[in-house]
């Protein structure tokens, strides 16, 4: 029996391996999503089962869920140099010349292959296993992310066995993240009011730094190899042999890549993909020349900082001049002011600009810009078009500095700038046509309510006609059927369907309709934390500022606009509208009940990283011996249980107040340790007169004095191993 699970988990594993494969790397759909998916919810199953027979490299491990509580580093076997970088075509002549003194007039190729923006990555495979992923750091050492980059779904946990395939070798290569997921995660950010990212590679970047591998999962992150390398000497003569092998071995390695023969086909190639680079679903910023035969690249050797025998041509940024025609205000979901520049259509990287973003205030004010100016232009990570300059040459006598507006130019309500923002807001969200229109918008979204047959277009109309104007008046939409069934391009069985998506909307999970609400700062993974530790919303109505903010990933900016949000008269409404129509308010399920009430009248603080459990276990284990966890420091608190990493103020202000700092083994120790001492617990409890239980325990007494400061290398662009 156990031996027919084992040699199940090994066939499915390797089956999804292959279907893996196929889809990422030969765009090959051998079976459908759907019987896709029931093969990997059958190996979750049984790894969860038997987890001794989970293989580490698990197709399951592509969904994440690995929480790592700090990125240990590690130092790289190879150091991963920077390549010395040039705009000039005369440039690379000359490195072409160097190349043939150095070779003493041997006969050579050049490999030429685009640069793409993203993060550079060591990947560690043994005997054709992925074991580590390390960051590019310093060059020197760099973050083990392991866990994250186990996510990225073209990139092979298990090699194909294809050839002569050494038992330890490094890959060296870019993490990015495609423009469309770049533009859709961007999309979402700004519906809920947060600052938008500056490229894909800062993207991906951020992404790789995040503690919950499920999170990165979630980035769509994609992977391409560009080096070889491996104890000794190489088994290939040449790069181009080693990336023909890295795909046969089932690694993702860009078809775009050319054998040049000489400095002239490198140009060739270089002007090629000057505007061709931008049909390409990636950012992408020059070309990356290397000489071909690895003999010869140990011939010519390195400097201190990077190899003599490639280089990077760096296409210099797109811009474009034409002349600022006006300015527009849009006012956005939480109320933010965006002026938007309408501009001459110029072409740029591939497209036609017609608008480009100026973000603020502040940055029309250090350009100067004035209506009717003549403008540069660029892409943003060849991305969002932005006004970089102005040519005050051009500059008409009688120009004016734009004035940005006082009052909302959709509902004319005074406008307010808080502390420390650098938008200005409408405050009127409960009377701010683009506002509500906004929220409504947000509320039908596919990863709010996704209500089937009332998209953003239709629910904008519905709005616009005066049909609806909240979230819970889309439920009186079934009552005016017959009045939707004639309006144009809707008809009788469109309002069916509406009526019918409708119906299952009051289905979906508390956190989706939380998140669906639109609060400010409110995301998806903050409204699945709250709905988690409250559970239904009049718990998370009642609770202050203070509270929300001890709850994990819900800082204090967060608790303070939820609280705030909950004490408007107006949400309580909806809420309460949302509640009558049938709208899920509260998880499903049995309550957790209390495990112990060891910790009864016991309030605590958690801080830092910890070893044995992470702050969500802490909290949750916390709460079922009776305790409650506080985000903040007071007389009142109890114990701040202090972590690695944790920051000195808070201990500052713990010892100023005279709290006891104690560590997690003596939270652990603190609890009970049998069933039976838990049940006994639940009718007694031994609390000592200064609050401290009688554990045995002493405060502070096995915290370090002083912490390890947190790892600053970051990972960089342009390496080149």
């Amino acid at each position: 029996m156990i031996n027919d699970i084992q040699q199940q988990i090994t066939t499915l594993t390797e089956r999804l391996h292959h279907l893996n494969y196929q889809y990422y790397q030969r765009d090959i759909s051998e079976i459908p999503d759907q019987e896709f998916d029931q093969l990997l919810a059958e190996l979750q199953r049984l790894e969860k089962e038997y987890p001794q027979f989970a293989h580490p490299n698990s197709p399951t491990q592509r969904v994440g869920g690995t929480i790592t509580k700090q990125f240990p580093t590690a130092l790289h076997k190879y150091p991963m140099l920077s390549l010395g970088n040039t705009y000039s075509e005369e440039d690379l002549r000359e490195f072409d010349e160097r190349v043939r003194r150095g070779l003493e007039g041997a006969e050579f190729a050049y490999v030429c292959e685009l640069k793409f923006d993203g993060v550079a990555m060591s990947l560690t495979y043994e005997n054709g296993q992925l074991t580590q992923g390390v960051t590019r750091g310093d060059g020197t050492r760099g973050d083990v992310v392991t866990n994250n980059v186990r996510t990225i779904k073209n990139l092979p946990l298990h090699l194909r066995e294809a050839g002569q395939q050494p038992a330890e070798m490094e890959i060296r290569g870019e993490i990015f993240m495609p423009l469309p997921v770049f533009a859709e995660l961007n999309a979402e950010r700004e519906v809920n009011g947060e600052a938008l990212l500056a490229n894909p590679r800062n993207a991906a970047s951020g992404a790789l730094k995040l503690q919950d591998s499920a999170l990165v999962a979630a980035r769509k992150l994609r992977f391409y190899a560009y080096s070889f390398l491996m104890p000794g000497r190489s088994i290939f003569p040449t790069h181009s042999a080693s990336l023909e092998a890295m795909h046969a071995w089932g690694l993702p390695v860009s078809d775009t890549w050319r054998l040049c023969g000489n400095i002239n086909e490198v140009l060739n190639f270089v002007h090629e993909w000057d505007k061709k680079r931008f049909t390409l679903p990636v950012a992408t910023d020059g070309i990356v020349i290397k000489v071909n035969d690895f003999r010869q690249q140990e011939l010519l050797g390195y400097t201190s900082k990077s190899p003599r025998w490639a280089i990077a041509y760096k296409y210099p940024a797109e811009a474009g001049r034409t002349r600022l025609r006006e300015i527009q205000y849009q006012v956005g979901r939480t109320g933010a002011v965006t002026p938007v520049a309408l501009l001459d259509p110029v072409p740029l990287a591939g497209t036609v600009v017609k608008r480009a973003s100026v973000h603020n205030a502040n940055q029309i004010a250090a350009l100067d810009l004035r209506l009717n100016d003549m403008v540069f232009v660029e892409k943003g990570g060849e991305i969002i078009p932005k006004i970089t300059g102005v040519d005050l040459a051009a500059r008409l006598p009688e120009s004016q500095p734009i004035v940005y507006p006082t009052t909302c130019p959709a509902c004319s309500t005074p406008l307010i700038r808080p502390e420390g923002e650098a938008h200005f807001r409408c405050p009127n969200d409960r009377g701010c046509p683009p506002q509500l229109k906004a929220k409504l918008e947000h509320y039908v979204s596919r990863k709010a309510l996704d209500i089937d047959g009332l998209g953003a277009e239709t629910v904008g109309r519905f709005f616009d006609l005066g049909l609806v104007t909240d979230a819970a008046s889309l439920y009186d939409l079934p009552g005016k059927a017959a009045e939707l069934a004639q309006l144009e391009r809707l008809g009788e069985k469109s309002v069916q369907r509406l009526v019918a998506g409708l119906e299952t909307s009051k289905q979906v999970p508390f956190d989706r309709v939380l998140f669906g609400l639109g609060i400010r700062y409110v995301g998806e993974t903050v409204a699945e934390k709250l709905a988690a530790h409250y559970r239904t919303v009049e718990a998370m109505e009642q609770a202050t500022a203070t509270e929300l903010a001890a709850v994990p990933e819900v800082g204090g900016v967060i608790a303070e606009s939820v609280a705030a949000w909950f004490q408007e008269a107006a949400n309580r409404n909806l809420v309460e509208r949302l509640r009558a129509a049938g709208v899920q308010l509260a998880l499903t399920g049995e309550v957790p009940q209390n495990v112990s009430n060891r910790l009864e009248n016991l309030t605590f603080v958690l801080s830092g990283v910890f070893e044995q459990h992470s702050r969500d276990e802490l909290q949750a284990l916390i709460q079922a011996h009776g305790g409650k966890v506080t985000g903040s420091i007071s007389k009142k608190l109890s114990y701040l249980v202090a972590g690695d990493k944790m920051g000195p103020a808070k201990r500052e202000k713990a010892t100023e107040l005279k709290v006891p700092i104690i560590s997690e083994t003596d939270l652990l120790a603190m609890l009970p340790t049998t069933a039976a001492e838990a049940d006994n617990d639940l009718n007694t409890l031994d609390i000592a007169p200064d609050g401290v239980q009688n554990s045995g325990i002493t405060t502070d007494s096995s915290i370090s004095d002083t912490f390890p400061a947190e790892n600053t290398g970051a990972a960089q662009q342009g390496s080149l191993f």
